[in-house]
């Protein structure tokens, strides 16, 4: 027990804790419009997460704990980020709509394959999405700058990463969920 213990408490595992203790302090400061304040947190989450996933590969800090809650914490920040940009109208509401279905369509899938000792690892079509949603996201704090210039880069980098969102979801569904749904036949020799 005593060393499950030691193999949550790791730097990696802690940092994606801090992340999670983040979101609530996140989260209000977007309700007080304080988007600086909420920018520099949601910032800081991001390097929180890229600093945990090269800690965890560079010191085999690899655990259980890390590999269910990372993601959560990943998909809990960005989940409270989208809500109160399209309170706030600065994202359109199909978007953020679309988004939460793919995630929960993931979400039910991957606690799917995790009842058939399957863990899903992430791939390169989903690192690329999440990256240009990242960066959509954060752009869209510089919205009103973006809508004066007459270019609104924010929502078409913010529509690129939903399309990019919705292929790697039909790469997930094919690569992980077709097998487990419907297995290979075996073939006849």
């Amino acid at each position: 027990m005593a060393r499950q213990s030691k193999m949550v408490w790791n730097t990696p595992n802690i940092l994606t804790i801090m992340r999670l203790l983040l979101i609530p302090v996140f989260c209000v400061l977007m309700i007080k419009d304080k988007m600086t304040a909420s920018l520099v947190v949601f910032l800081v989450a991001g390097a929180t997460d890229l600093l945990d996933g090269y800690l965890a590969r560079k010191q085999n800090e690899i655990t259980a704990f890390g590999k269910l809650m990372d993601p959560l914490a990943d998909k809990l920040m960005v989940l409270c980020l989208m809500i109160g940009l399209t309170v706030k109208n600065i994202i359109p509401l199909p978007a953020f709509i679309i988004l939460i279905v793919k995630e929960a369509i993931m979400g039910a899938g991957t606690l799917f394959l995790l009842k058939r000792n399957k863990v899903v690892y992430s791939k390169p079509i989903g690192k690329i999405a999440q990256f240009t949603l990242f960066v959509a996201l954060v752009l869209c704090f510089f919205h009103a700058d973006f809508n004066r210039m007459g270019f609104p880069l924010h929502l078409y980098l913010l529509w690129l990463g939903v399309a990019l969102a919705i292929v790697s979801l039909f790469y997930y569904m094919d690569l992980n969920l077709k097998d487990a749904l419907f297995p290979p036949k075996p073939k006849d020799h």
